[in-house]
């Protein structure tokens, strides 16, 4: 089989744990860039932070599915190539019934020229958030959440995994069908619960692109390590779990990575598929 694309997962795969590249990563995609293998980036950050991230690679022009797959962007422009906005009405439900267990969200809006990208409502946002936003971020808006917020990503809740585990399943019950859910659990001591379009899928958003470029899921190499990249790994030509990865992305997964993201899995699970 002659694969065609990459697509990697950023935290916990193409990242090692103090958020860099590594050389030897940055070695595997040159070397797949110059021989026509698309790269593509796919990561539950939004646009902005994946765009920084991956400054290290920006040569290789990768296309960044952001959010889980909620937006779509070229890096080298910023062109916008898809996009699946959650409706506001849906954000007022899981907004109210999250208050409920005192549970209050971050909004990922798509406000990328505008100069932001989060918005939030609590003012003591470390202590309420949990650190989910960084004091040293500066595209973060205070703003009281009222009907009619437009262009919305996500609704992102960081808390115990048993907290969210209740408003998750409450509002699955009540939506079945209208929106994605996602746990991911491998970011700490911490889970996010994630409310999605029910397009907002790294799978479901790479299936979009592709199509354009006419390549099949045969074609394409997955690596990832949390619950977000299941749906990928399990249906990519060639899905790899990082070792570092949970419990369910490597049931997922064809295969497992030999070494971490702190020691460039990435780097190592490729070189033995191209020599």
């Amino acid at each position: 089989m002659k694969y065609k694309m990459v697509v990697l997962d950023l935290d916990g795969t193409l990242l090692d744990d103090k958020k860099q590249i590594s050389e030897k990563n940055t070695e595997i995609l040159t070397y797949l860039h110059k021989n026509n293998i698309e790269t593509i980036i796919a990561t539950g950050r939004n646009y902005y932070m994946a765009k920084m991230l991956t400054d290290k690679i920006k040569d290789i022009h990768p296309v960044i599915l952001a959010n889980n797959g909620a937006i779509i962007r070229r890096s080298h422009n910023d062109e916008l190539i898809e996009y699946n906005y959650l409706k506001s009405s849906e954000f007022e439900k899981i907004y109210y019934e999250g208050l409920k267990f005192n549970l209050n969200p971050v909004l990922h809006v798509d406000e990328y020229f505008n100069g932001y990208d989060l918005i939030y409502e609590c003012e003591d946002y470390e202590k309420a958030y949990f650190g989910y936003i960084k004091k040293d971020y500066n595209r973060a808006k205070l703003m009281k959440f009222k009907p009619g917020i437009n262009n919305i990503l996500s609704i992102c809740y960081f808390d115990e995994y048993d907290r969210l585990y209740l408003l998750g399943n409450e509002m699955e019950k009540q939506g079945k069908g209208r929106f994605n859910i996602i746990y991911n659990m491998n970011i700490g001591r911490r889970s996010l619960l994630e409310f999605l379009h029910p397009d907002g899928c790294k799978w479901s958003a790479l299936k979009k692109y592709t199509s354009r470029l006419n390549i099949a899921a045969e074609e394409i190499i997955a690596i990832g390590d949390d619950n977000n990249d299941i749906e990928l790994l399990r249906n990519s030509g060639l899905g790899i779990a990082m070792k570092n990865g949970t419990a369910e992305s490597m049931k997922a997964a064809k295969e497992v990575s030999a070494y971490d993201n702190n020691n460039s899995g990435v780097y190592y699970a490729l070189s033995e598929i191209f020599n």
